[in-house]
């Protein structure tokens, strides 16, 4: 009888995927790095209990492109300062992803809040530019000048908290409680340089990052890094406290009736 390939695989197919899946090759990417710092009530508004601000309101915005086997792979965050007990991090609001495999393993392990979209890094010469777009608005764009070249750091390590739950059945909710993850990067970089430029924030009714004005901006630089990561479960969050914020995650058409901010 011919094999179906949506059947069971054995013990030893299982076991051979996944030593394969922890044994990938160092796999580098060019990205963008901006540091902004914004208003702190926009911070406190967004971050969802028990997360609270960072010591400074700050909001980062990474752009990557990546050859990845032979499939070009775009990735894009935007994070805001964070810290959950004595643990300092970021918690991103957007994560536009290129292809579906990258969003869904994200999404359905550690709860990342990606999304599909286009993601563009381009270089030429000193000039560089950068963009996260959805549903036709370049809602980030980050542009600028190459300066000179920064020294390359030893490796570091980053965190990003996640929430990771199920939406309810009958819509009602969710299913069960949420769980906070601690989502820890190890990074290491080749090259930085820095770049002088600006930061664009579109306004975008599925993407609001135009919320997070940039106030004063911090560096933007360019670089080709690696990293792997590594989560757990830090706390069970109550699914009442996080109801308000789950719209963070989701495309809401109701979202479209939320006003764009006040011109000051």
């Amino acid at each position: 009888m011919a094999r179906v390939r949506y059947g069971p695989r054995d013990e030893a197919e299982i076991t051979a995927a996944r030593a394969a899946g922890a044994a990938l090759p160092d796999i580098w990417s060019t990205g963008v790095t901006a540091l902004w710092e914004t208003d702190a009530d926009v911070v406190a508004q967004v971050l969802p209990p028990p997360l609270k601000p960072g010591e400074r309101p700050l909001v980062r915005v990474s752009i990557s492109q990546v050859d990845l086997f032979g499939h070009p792979l775009g990735a894009g965050s935007v994070a805001v300062a964070a810290r959950h007990g004595a643990v300092d991090g970021w918690y991103p609001l957007v994560m536009p992803m290129t292809t579906e495999r990258a969003l869904i393993g994200g999404r359905e392990v550690f709860g990342e809040p990606k999304k599909l979209g286009e993601v563009s890094v381009r270089r030429e010469g000193p000039r560089v530019s950068a963009e996260l777009v959805r549903h036709g608005v370049a809602f980030v764009q980050v542009d600028g000048t190459v300066t000179g070249v920064l020294p390359v750091p030893g490796t570091s390590e980053k965190t990003d908290f996640y929430f990771k739950f199920l939406p309810a059945v009958d819509g009602g909710g969710l299913e069960g409680d949420a769980f906070l993850v601690h989502c820890t990067r190890r990074e290491r970089i080749r090259e930085l340089t820095a770049v002088t430029g600006r930061v664009v924030l579109r306004e975008s009714a599925y993407d609001p990052v135009a919320d997070l004005v940039v106030r004063e901006l911090v560096e933007i630089t360019v670089g080709e890094k690696s990293s792997d990561q590594s989560g757990r479960v830090a706390e069970r969050v109550g699914a009442r406290s996080l109801l308000p914020y789950i719209h963070q995650r989701y495309d809401d058409v109701a979202q479209i009736l939320d006003a764009p901010p006040r011109e000051a």
